[in-house]
């Protein structure tokens, strides 16, 4: 019997109190709603994690007297509904930080993606618009390069952005080791400027290299920020050998799995016809991955442990994006649905923050602010979002975008998507990148989707569909296409 098959009963029976979350029902909660939609019967239909009763309302504790060290953990198109794989991660982070139940990735593309985090900034802002074109991110707008020069030692651990040059040193890092392009086993990394091949699994790789970096404020009395970005769980999932065969949880699929009549989405997803097997089975590799991820997750707690350090560590967990299961018929990103764009989000931090469930709207673009604002640093470029430290700091909605790139052949177009906290409208536009990942295109929109989050939480029904323009009226339609057009202009 593998230490995976062992481990395997444990974790069913931790899903037993979480059943809701591996079959992918909705859970209820008590809003209002703030931005012109209805607020749901029953919540959002992602949100991972159930909890026993009302959690308080999180608030910030006066600043402690010395900057706190700073653990960023990035996984890569880590969907919600994964808590089953990371329970270790859940019971430290959400027991005694903040859940934020709202998260979103403001483009759901791995290097957009990455960058809107670095920098806090929309895409069209920080004109990282697709994969194959990481120097058009300016580093001197990046959140490292700030806790740098304020006296912060930086290590960077796994993925930094997609095609960047593996022999090129990841800017405004002490110390890093880099993949790219990123594999499962036995990668090819710059290791502190020096380009080879490490044998071992990406993720034990990357966190034993982590431990390193922290374990030396032993003799380094600086504040420390340590970005540790695993493969995990991307495609094409590899788990580690000792769980490639864990067994986990059964999953009946969701209502948007199962969508028969798609007559209302965009004619690229009309044409998609992914399969709740396919889905069920990317979801399984998924969870497989992850549970290696928990493991370093266990073994960071640990450590801060050893070192008097967890009181006074902020640690934030999310993931750059989510992930269809067949939603739709989709089995990627790249899509305005919440599958594709809402992600698991923790933020810890003992010595500065109480815990509790955050349901204020939250993006990718809030992450740079959060991390300044709690070094005490002043931001020095601009910024879309703003610190989660400040319950004061909320919003009615936020922007997702998407560029149509070479990396999609297909015509599956450029949106941008207003997401209210029980409402989405998107709009689909003419237009894609060119070659150097500069838009171009007329920018004509050629299909709009107005979703109720409250009453539709699987996003089956366009209401824009057949609608009249006396039902667009009724909706707010001409309201939200003008917050649209300037959220995209800001």
């Amino acid at each position: 019997m593998t230490e995976g098959q062992r481990r395997a009963p444990a974790r069913r029976a931790v899903i037993a109190g979480a059943a809701v979350a591996a079959t992918g029902a909705a859970i209820p909660i008590v809003a209002k709603a703030t931005d012109g939609g209805s607020a749901p019967a029953s919540g959002p239909a992602h949100t991972a994690r159930p909890a026993a009763g009302k959690a308080p309302a999180p608030s910030r504790r006066p600043r402690p007297g010395n900057r706190p060290n700073i653990l960023l953990v990035l996984t890569d198109d880590q969907p919600k509904e994964t808590d089953w794989a990371i329970r270790q991660t859940v019971d430290w982070l959400g027991g005694q930080g903040v859940t934020f139940a709202r998260a979103h990735a403001n483009t759901p593309l791995c290097a957009p993606s990455r960058a809107s985090i670095m920098s806090g900034r929309y895409a069209h802002n920080h004109g990282l618009l697709d994969t194959r074109h990481p120097y058009r991110l300016d580093q001197h707008t990046t959140v490292q390069r700030q806790l740098h020069e304020a006296g912060y030692r930086t290590g960077l651990f796994g993925k930094f952005l997609n095609y960047w040059h593996t022999g090129d040193s990841p800017p405004h890092f002490d110390e890093w080791l880099l993949q790219e392009p990123v594999h499962y086993y036995n990668g090819h990394y710059n290791d502190n400027g020096t380009v080879r091949n490490i044998p071992g699994y990406n993720t034990t790789v990357i966190k034993d290299r982590a431990l390193a970096f922290i374990e030396k404020s032993r003799t380094d009395d600086r504040p420390w920020f340590a970005f540790v970005a695993t493969r995990s769980a991307h495609e094409v999932n590899i788990p580690e050998q000792k769980y490639a065969r864990t067994r986990v949880p059964e999953w009946e699929g969701r209502p948007s799995v199962f969508e028969s009549d798609k007559a209302d989405k965009p004619r690229f997803l009309r044409r998609a016809h992914h399969s709740f097997a396919q889905g069920k089975a990317l979801r399984t590799s998924q969870l497989r991955t992850l549970l290696s991820v928990d493991d370093a997750m266990r073994d960071f707690r640990d450590q801060l442990r050893a070192l008097g350090q967890l009181e006074n560590t902020l640690v934030l967990f999310t993931s750059d994006h989510g992930l269809c299961w067949g939603d739709h018929g989709w089995l990627r990103k790249s899509v305005p649905y919440r599958p594709s764009l809402e992600v698991p989000f923790w933020l810890s931090w003992p010595a500065g923050l109480t815990g509790g469930t955050d349901d204020r709207l939250t993006g990718h673009v809030d992450i740079a602010p959060t991390l300044l604002d709690a070094a005490g640093i002043t931001p020095d470029t601009p910024h879309d979002g703003h610190s989660l430290l400040d319950p004061g700091n909320d919003r009615d909605h936020l922007l997702a975008e998407w560029f149509w790139n070479r990396q999609d052949k297909k015509p599956i177009h450029t949106w941008a998507s207003y997401i209210g906290k029980y409402r989405q409208y998107t709009e689909y536009y003419r237009g894609r990148l060119d070659p150097e990942g500069r838009p171009k295109g007329t920018g004509e929109v050629v299909f709009r989707e107005y979703y109720d989050l409250g009453t539709d939480p699987y996003q089956l029904t366009n209401r824009l569909h057949g609608a009249t323009r006396e039902e667009e009226h009724r909706l707010g339609i001409p309201a939200l296409a003008k917050g649209l057009a300037a959220a995209r202009r800001a």
